[in-house]
């Protein structure tokens, strides 16, 4: 399975050939995971639930990735952050119908081979994040993590909807560079 390229895995996915999820989860757990992990204000279960579901969604939707509309990151991280606004809304949506202020068990003890595991993935994304310049980090912040559509961000920033998600595009790939392994 390593051999074949991101699409040819996708193909096979969507045919239920589990190794080939198994690899693509290989391949970009780290990223989804600190994706996720942000988007959940750093809650460890809230991030863990959030992956879970977009391997999910790779798995039991006929998810159709077409390389000739952009790089395979790119795809997923839109899945991600779909998967991430959705599991947010419906999390609001729970506290908000219960009047439950904090879901938090005191006393609870985290994992510390978890918590290890999360120090470092936020300090890789971190590193990362901190190579891109202002703009670029600006615009990932407002799209990703505040969850703003583009043609809100078009509007905050006095821009056409095509430039901001041409600069998105290359924000994405510097991070993505910037993260890949050896890089940091």
């Amino acid at each position: 399975m390593k051999g074949k390229s991101d699409e040819e895995l996708m193909l096979l996915v969507n045919k239920k050939h589990r190794p080939a999820l198994e690899e693509l989860y290989d391949r970009y757990v780290k990223l989804i995971y600190s994706f996720a992990f942000k988007f959940a204000n750093s809650n460890t279960e809230s991030t863990k639930e959030m992956v879970q579901l977009v391997f999910l969604k790779l798995w039991t939707t006929k998810s159709g990735y077409d390389s000739s509309k952009g790089k395979f990151v790119n795809w997923l991280l839109t899945i991600t952050r779909n998967v991430c606004v959705d599991y947010i809304r419906k999390d609001n949506l729970h506290v908000k119908n219960n009047h439950q202020i904090d879901e938090c068990v005191p006393g609870e003890l985290a994992d510390p081979v978890d918590e290890i595991e999360k120090r470092l993935t936020c300090n890789e994304v971190s590193a990362a994040k901190n190579k891109l310049n202002t703009a670029q980090k600006r615009l990932i912040d407002l799209f990703y993590w505040k969850g703003f559509s583009l043609t809100e961000i078009a509007k905050m920033e006095n821009e056409p909807v095509g430039t901001v998600k041409s600069r998105l595009h290359q924000s994405l790939k510097q991070l993505k560079k910037h993260l890949e392994v050896g890089d940091l």
